[in-house]
C-alpha cells in the first residue's frame, strides 16, 4: 500500500528533534510493509515567540532559509510544504485553512506520480483538516493520529475548537489514538468510538548502553515548559541526599527562571542543563542516569517514559494522567505520584534508586509492550482497516 504521511511536527534540519516520534512511526510502518512518503508542513515565517530577541529571530530566519523543500531522512522521501498563517493561538479552530491550498497542491502532484491508497495525518489540526478536502475529492481514505494537543490543553478548550476537532475526526476513515484515555476523549468529541483504535508509539535504546553515572542521577527528558513540571523535580532534588544529581535534557521558555531558582535554592552545582540534543545523544545521556522524573500534567501518552524504560531507567509520572497510568499498568518500570507534590516525588525517586532489579524489569516492559516493531505492525493494521472501510 502507498501511504502519504502528513505532519506538522516532523524532523527538519534546524530542529532534528521536532516530531522525531512521527518519523520513527513512519519508518516502523515502512518496515512492516507499507510504502511511505512524507509531506511535512513548514512555516517559513518565524513564530511570534521568535521576535522576543534579535538572536532568536535571526536563528529562526536562518533555519527557515536553510531548509530545503525536499530531503531524505533514513531513506525516506520528505517534502516540506510551506504555508503562511497567523499565530496558532489566535486562529486554532480555523488554522488548517491556511495550509489547505499548499497541501492540496503537494498531495495532488504526489498522487499523480505515485497513486495513493491512504493519507495518514498527525493531529486533527492543522494536518488532517488541511488534507480533508483533497482526500474526499479523490476518494482516498484518511487516517488521523490523535495526540495530546488534539484533546488536552488551552488550544482545544473552546467550544469552537472542540467542535472543529470532532468534525475532522468524524470524517476520518480511521483514528489512531496514542492511549486509551485519548480514545475516550476522542469519542466524547465525535459521539462514537467507531473506527478508533489505540496505537502506542514505540521506544528503542542505544545499541550499546553506556556506563551509568557514578553518583545517583535523575533525568528529565522533555521540553522545558510549565506543564512538564520541572519545578517539582527541582523541589524534590532539594530534599534528596546531597549526592543525588539532576540532568535536564531539553530546552524551553521555563529554563531561565528555573536556573535562577536553582541558584536561590543552592542547587546549581547539582544540576546539568544539557539543552536540546540530537535524538541518539539524548537517549545515550538518558541511559547514563538512574531514574527519569517527569511529573507532567495533561500527558496523553509520554514517549519519554517508555524511552527511559527501554534504556533501563525507571520512570516517575503523575497519577490521574492517561498516558502514565496506561504505561504503569503495562508492567514494571513506572511509578505514579500525586501531581504537584515534590515530597511524594522525592520519596518515589528514592525508592527507585534503591531498587536494583527494576531497571531490567523496565527494559523488559518496554521491549514487550512498546517496541517500534509492534507500533509498525499496529499502524499497518490500522491502515489496512481504513482502506477496507473506505472514505467516510
Amino acid at each position: 500500500m502507498r501511504v502519504c504521511v502528513v505532519a506538522e511536527y516532523y524532523p527538519r534540519r534546524r530542529d532534528p528533534v521536532l516530531g522525531v516520534w512521527a518519523h520513527r512511526q513512519a519508518l516502523a510502518a515502512r518496515d512492516a510493509g507499507a510504502e511511505i512518503k512524507v509531506l511535512a508542513l513548514e512555516r517559513p515565517v518565524p513564530p511570534a515567540a521568535s521576535f522576543a530577541s534579535a538572536r532568536r529571530l535571526a536563528s529562526a530566519v536562518s533555519g527557515a532559509v536553510k531548509q530545503p523543500r525536499r530531503d531524505t531522512l533514513d531513506d525516506l522521501d520528505v517534502e516540506y510544504v510551506r504555508f503562511v498563517s497567523p499565530p496558532r493561538e489566535r486562529s486554532y479552530p480555523t488554522w488548517d485553512r491556511w495550509a489547505r491550498g499548499p497541501l492540496a497542491k503537494a498531495l495532488g502532484k504526489l498522487h499523480a506520480e505515485w497513486p495513493l491508497d491512504l493519507v495518514h495525518a498527525h493531529y486533527a489540526l492543522p494536518a488532517a483538516g488541511a488534507a480533508l478536502s483533497f482526500t474526499e475529492q479523490k476518494g482516498i481514505p484518511l487516517a488521523v493520529s490523535v495526540h495530546g494537543g488534539d484533546v488536552l490543553g488551552p488550544l482545544v478548550s473552546t467550544p469552537q475548537a472542540r467542535a472543529r476537532v470532532g468534525g475532522v475526526l468524524r470524517r476520518a476513515s480511521q483514528v489512531l489514538c496514542n492511549s486509551q484515555d485519548t480514545l475516550i476523549r476522542c469519542a466524547s468529541l465525535t459521539g462514537s468510538a467507531s473506527r478508533m483504535v489505540v496505537v502506542h508509539l514505540g521506544a528503542e535504546a542505544p545499541e550499546e548502553l553506556p556506563p551509568k553515572h557514578q553518583q545517583p542521577t535523575i533525568a528529565t527528558l522533555g521540553h522545558v515548559v510549565g506543564r512538564k513540571r520541572h519545578i517539582d523535580v527541582m523541589h524534590a532534588l532539594a530534599v534528596l541526599p546531597q549526592d543525588v544529581r539532576w540532568v535536564v535534557i531539553g530546552d524551553g521558555p521555563e529554563r531561565a527562571g528555573l536556573e535562577k531558582l536553582a541558584a536561590q535554592l543552592g542547587l546549581s552545582e547539582r544540576i546539568d542543563w544539557l539543552g536540546q540534543l540530537p535524538p541518539e545523544r539524548a537517549l545515550t545521556e538518558l541511559a547514563r542516569c538512574h531514574v527519569m522524573a517527569l511529573p507532567s500534567v495533561d500527558e496523553a501518552f509520554g514517549v519519554a517514559y517508555i524511552e527511559a524504560m527501554a534504556c533501563g531507567v525507571p520512570g516517575v509520572g503523575c497519577r490521574g494522567e492517561g498516558g502514565p497510568e496506561e504505561i504503569a499498568a503495562a508492567g514494571p518500570g513506572m511509578r505514579l505520584v500525586p501531581p504537584r507534590d515534590p515530597d511524594a516525588l522525592a520519596s518515589a525517586i528514592k525508592e527507585l534508586l534503591d531498587d536494583s532489579e527494576l531497571p531490567q524489569q523496565a527494559r523488559k516492559t518496554a521491549a514487550d509492550q512498546f517496541s517500534w516493531e509492534g507500533c509498525g505492525r499496529a499502524t499497518v493494521r490500522a491502515y489496512e482497516q481504513a482502506i477496507e472501510e473506505g472514505p467516510r
